[in-house]
């Protein structure tokens, strides 16, 4: 989600990796993540300067959450400071420090990359909450991609809401219809076997 560096866009990008983090089965990490989003993004108006465009991403990296930060100074490096109680500042770092399992700096050529991971306490080898997850994390990005490209959606930037991912959905549904058709396939045959699939998937991670 591109943004930029203001003290009002914090509570936008708090709610919205509430909203992602929710539909991906991971509600227990939203405190903690919310809190690093607004440190990472205080660190960018603080130390880059107020108005500065910046990126959110937030994605899977095997079992843990990580959270990213894009700025394009790779000057301004964060680091953890000794702050004691009557510090007016310094403490942020330290507290991401404290909440994440890991968390660094990637400086790259054109932008720094300030990121944190999360331990996400669900298992790639076992069905449940992070097969969801992780398919919903990669229906979320082919929807980003065809809305770029679909009538009626494709003037929008940034990431698609959850009202226009919907309707981007039913532009996938249809056009892979169209291509089951003339392909001579029977398209309500397919449909009734992802429902089958879908519902059995569902059922197999409430068990």
């Amino acid at each position: 989600m591109e943004f930029t560096a203001l003290e009002e866009e914090v509570a936008v990008l708090r709610r919205r990796v509430r909203e992602h983090l929710g539909s991906w089965g991971l509600q227990h990490l939203a405190d903690e993540a919310q809190l690093c989003v607004s440190e990472f993004v205080a660190n960018v108006i603080t130390h880059v300067g107020v108005g500065t465009p910046t990126t959110l991403a937030v994605l899977m990296n095997g079992t843990f959450l990580r959270i990213e930060v894009h700025d394009p100074d790779t000057r301004a490096v964060p680091t953890l400071v000794a702050a004691d109680m009557e510090s007016e500042g310094g403490r942020g770092m330290t507290l991401v420090e404290a909440i994440t399992d890991r968390w660094g700096v990637q400086l790259l050529d054109d932008r720094k990359v300030t990121w944190c991971e999360l331990a996400t306490a669900l298992s790639t080898s076992t069905p449940g909450p992070y097969d969801a997850g992780s398919r919903a994390i990669r229906a979320e990005a082919i929807l980003d991609l065809y809305g770029a490209a679909a009538p009626k959606l494709g003037s929008r930037l940034g990431r698609l809401s959850i009202t226009e991912g919907e309707e981007a959905a039913v532009f996938i549904i249809t056009d892979l219809l169209h291509w089951l058709r003339a392909h001579g396939r029977d398209a309500d045959d397919v449909l009734d076997r992802a429902q089958m699939r879908f519902e059995t998937q569902v059922l197999g991670a409430r068990s």
